[in-house]
């Protein structure tokens, strides 16, 4: 199982959704596309790397709706929370980082 991913964008928007979902609420594909701004095809095609590098589990809805395929709900595993957690705090410090070099680029700014 990999656990190291390439963290771009769409990645991230992903995990973003999924590290605020609760365990009583947990989010499904569409949902997840939805929160995410992406197509559909996009989120599930991260849902099924951060699936198969073990940061996210999956199971299917017990009785789903009449006339509509089962949901799949995901949830981040305790591994995936821990990496997930440090990847919004690593794209934090990157963007605090670069907020501080404009700044000191900006005329009127502090040296």
């Amino acid at each position: 199982m990999e656990t190291k991913l390439r963290l771009t964008k769409p990645t991230m928007a992903v995990l973003e959704s999924l590290l605020a979902s609760t365990p009583h609420d947990p989010p499904w594909g569409l949902r997840i596309s939805a929160e995410a701004d992406l197509n559909p095809s996009s989120t599930y095609g991260v849902l099924e790397r951060l699936t198969e590098s073990g940061w996210v589990t999956s199971w299917e809805e017990r009785d789903p709706h009449p006339g509509r395929p089962p949901r799949v709900f995901y949830v981040l595993t305790d591994l995936g929370k821990e990496l997930a957690n440090q990847a919004m705090k690593t794209r934090e410090d990157k963007r605090q980082r670069l907020a501080a070099r404009i700044h000191h680029l900006i005329p009127g700014g502090s040296p």
